[in-house]
């Protein structure tokens, strides 16, 4: 391998980034992917006659297969390595959501966004997989954070891709045009991705750098599978799973419903497109803001868990900024509180998304990745199924749809802060080498 890579003239000594840059593209198309309904349900709830409930089973159907996929797509990912599991689950859901415009009712849209969920929810576990190999300690978060604010850029680029699509050409082509998207990408996934050790473009340098960082950071190569209950006796991955159970939701309700949220303040879309944007934006820079602020703590010489755990509390305690929207019907107000709570979400994810890698061997990352996935997907399922009862109740009572939603909105992830601070710490675990020190 050494002399093939010293022949090489196409070797590069920072692939690891490139690595990087494909997992950003996945992740900004996956979300593309899933927009599209949330973009379209204003028009599509008058076309087909839906309720804020039928839209909320739509959004139901989709998380209950995310929820399930994760966990067993982490499992997968596990078994068989990320080249070959992220080729399966790109080219199902692309799939999915080219033939999603067969679709002409309820139930018919909502067996395609089962099967695009269930495909979709391999994107976290898989690259937070490859970010666990491919990257040292103090680059994760950065590098998680780099991934994972394709999701921010997804979100952001789609009301223009998507809404300019419908409004010319109708509904089907704007769910076919991501779904094409993801096939493309899936061809440059093949030609160029490897593992570090089989990669012929890795630079001699970076592999010796890698190999070192698995020998200094307390984890070894582990050819035995992980068990579920195993992982599941130990705080650490119960202090995992709280990270996203009890934030992730607060981002769906934005991805999800913020379109409808401002409809009911009585805005029009056409007028709002930018408010749509920003919050997404504003995540994205929240992700790069948490991960390079963690890896600066480190850098500084701060232990990897407090500075993690920095990154969790300014979070937290920063989603609370939801709750003041209740008192306005200003559009740029409204914009500018939901943009700072989505960058505080966006700082505490980043971290949420890094700690299965921090925590575990790598026989164990996609699992963990993946049952935090699938609390996230039980959390977000519980939260869709009550925006969607209790907003079609306000309607009724005539009181402002979406206010008590939102108040618990900025509550929640501050429980999930708290979970974290207790669960996430050097415990008896650590000490027998269950779990790597933080």
């Amino acid at each position: 391998m050494s002399s093939q890579m010293n022949n090489n003239p196409a070797r590069k000594r920072s692939l690891r980034w490139w690595i990087g840059a494909m997992l950003f593209a996945s992740t900004a198309i996956n979300y593309m992917d899933r927009q599209t309904l949330s973009l379209l349900a204003p028009y599509l709830k008058v076309t087909y006659h839906w309720t804020n409930t039928d839209y909320a089973n739509l959004v139901v159907a989709f998380r209950v297969a995310y929820a399930i996929g994760q966990t067993v797509c982490g499992r997968w990912m596990d078994r068989i390595g990320t080249r070959l599991g992220i080729t399966f689950t790109v080219f199902f859901y692309s799939i999915a959501s080219i033939l999603t415009p067969l679709a002409n009712g309820l139930l018919s849209f909502m067996g395609f966004r089962l099967m695009l969920g269930f495909g979709e929810s391999a994107n976290w576990p898989a690259a937070t997989k490859v970010v666990s190999e491919w990257f040292p300690a103090k680059e994760r978060a950065l590098a998680t954070a780099f991934f994972d604010s394709g999701s921010s850029i997804g979100g952001a680029i789609s009301p223009f891709l998507v809404l300019w699509i419908y409004f010319r050409w109708g509904w089907r082509p704007a769910f076919i045009v991501p779904g094409i998207l993801g096939l493309l990408w899936l061809i440059l996934w093949r030609k160029f991705y490897y593992s570090p050790e089989e990669h012929p473009r890795i630079s001699a340098s970076e592999l010796e750098m890698l190999r070192q960082e698995k020998l200094t950071d307390g984890s070894s190569v582990v050819t035995e599978k992980a068990r579920w209950r195993d992982l599941l006796r130990l705080p650490q991955t119960w202090g995992v799973i709280a990270a996203r159970a009890f934030t992730d939701p607060v981002w769906y309700f934005v991805t999800d419903w913020f379109p409808i949220y401002l409809v009911a303040k009585g805005i029009d879309l056409r007028n709002g497109l930018i408010a749509i944007w920003v919050p997404f934006l504003a995540a994205d820079l929240g992700n790069f803001a948490g991960g390079a602020a963690s890896g600066f703590l480190i850098r500084r010489g701060w232990p990897l868990g407090k500075a993690r755990k920095a990154m969790v509390v300014a979070g937290g305690c920063g989603t609370m900024l939801l709750i003041p929207t209740v008192f306005t019907q200003n559009l740029w107000l409204i914009t500018l509180l939901f943009a700072l709570a989505t960058f505080s979400y966006a700082c505490f994810s980043t971290i949420a998304n890094v700690l299965p890698s921090d925590l575990y061997n790598s026989n164990a990352v996609a699992t963990v990745s993946g049952l935090s996935g699938t609390g996230s997907g039980i959390g977000t399922i519980i939260a869709m199924e009550a925006v969607g009862y209790f907003s079609d109740a306000r309607i009724a009572d005539k009181g402002h749809v979406f206010d008590p939603i939102v108040i618990a909105s900025g509550i929640i992830p501050v429980i999930g802060m708290l979970l974290v601070l207790l669960l996430v710490r050097n415990s008896k675990a650590t000490r027998k080498g269950l779990v790597r020190p933080i």
